[in-house]
């Protein structure tokens, strides 16, 4: 069975900044063959914008809701996108 391909934008609130969240983000993306981006936000979130098999998509955003050991996450919101997400996993500057 082929899966199906999903692109989501993610919105990860709590002590997600400063604990090498996005770090963590972009080689855990990367381990599940995602493509996409993760930056900070300037209100202290972390966003990220995850595309790949909708079914790494799913596990990388449960495992967004745990994070890395020094992140306290308190929510994680998502959405589709129709953004196109590039080749690779990249961070990209605060927005």
């Amino acid at each position: 069975m082929i899966d199906s391909q999903k692109t989501i934008l993610v919105r990860i609130t709590g002590r997600v900044q400063g604990v090498w969240y996005r770090g963590w983000t972009v080689d855990q993306a990367q381990a599940r063959g995602l493509a996409g981006w993760v930056r900070n936000r300037a209100d202290g979130s972390v966003e990220a914008l995850f595309h790949g098999p909708a079914e790494e998509v799913a596990d990388m955003v449960a495992a967004c809701r745990q994070g890395p050991p020094a992140a306290t996450v308190s929510d994680v919101r998502v959405e589709p996108s129709t953004e196109a997400p590039g080749a690779g996993f990249e961070q990209r500057a605060t927005a």
